[in-house]
């Protein structure tokens, strides 16, 4: 399965972004997925993650009430609507997948990962 993450690009604090992935070549839809960032110079930190059902979802203290992971499994879509965006959000986010529909925060615990799409939050 391979991830097409997109929707990142340059926006001033406060503002909003809405990134999507899809897979290419396969659905996804019993599939966990989940969004993952990396910072110039920091390691890779968990954003967000959602069961296949969509009827879970978990997010880390840094981006909670802020950022919100859903899913349209008829379009094989996952979303991560990002609101009142600071610039220490400002990194690269890889959208992910596991075979499983358990939510995981941890990276080593996905199959799939996405190329990648820059956010950058401007002060």
């Amino acid at each position: 399965v391979q991830l097409q993450a997109s929707g990142g690009g340059l926006v001033q604090a406060g503002g909003s972004l809405r990134l999507s992935c899809a897979p290419s070549g396969r659905t996804f839809s019993s599939y966990a997925a989940g969004w993952f960032r990396q910072a110039p110079g920091k390691e890779r930190e968990f954003v967000a993650a959602i069961t296949w059902s969509g009827g879970r979802t978990y997010y880390p203290d840094s981006v909670k009430g802020r950022f919100t992971i859903s899913r349209d499994n008829a379009k094989n879509t996952v979303y991560l609507q990002m609101n009142s965006l600071r610039p220490d959000d400002t990194a690269v986010y890889y959208c992910v997948a596991r075979r499983v529909s358990v939510i995981s925060t941890s990276e080593y615990d996905y199959d799939y990962w996405g190329q990648g799409t820059q956010v950058t939050v401007s002060s």
